[in-house]
């Protein structure tokens, strides 16, 4: 390989890495302004606001052992930003893709299915999956 080449695959591959880094920051922020209430600090389930909520609030950081070992990208996308029907202490989770609306982005989910959500609600899905612990 050409050291041109070589340089411009080792700059694209540090961007690369800067921009995940960024977006992980932007799900941690994210999280902690807008679900770290009732889901916790830690992601745990056991935020300030849980005990007010008539169902438990799920452990957030068990997502992919609960499907199997695999975290299920795109149903996430779908629960944070309303699509679904996800309902929770006794009306439904708050909607943060409507709060995020002027952030549009698009991204292809694992399977290949594009999304078009907000930025944010991206990188707060990016976050709870870099936050996944085994069984």
């Amino acid at each position: 390989m050409p050291k041109t080449a070589a340089l411009a695959l080792s700059l694209f591959t540090l961007a690369a890495s800067h921009a995940a880094a960024a977006d992980l920051e932007l799900g941690r922020t994210t999280f902690a302004g807008a679900c770290a209430a009732c889901h916790g600090a830690e992601a745990k389930g056991d935020g300030p606001m849980a005990d007010l909520i008539s169902i438990p609030v799920p452990d957030l950081t068990r997502i992919a052992a609960r499907n199997g070992g695999e975290f299920p990208w795109l149903k996430v996308v779908h629960l944070i930003d309303g699509r679904t029907g996800l309902r929770g202490h006794g009306g439904p989770m708050p909607l943060f893709g409507a709060l995020f609306a002027e952030d549009t982005a698009a991204a292809d989910a694992p399977d290949g299915t594009p999304v078009i959500t907000s930025a944010r609600v991206l990188a707060l899905t990016d976050y709870l999956a870099a936050i996944q612990v085994a069984e």
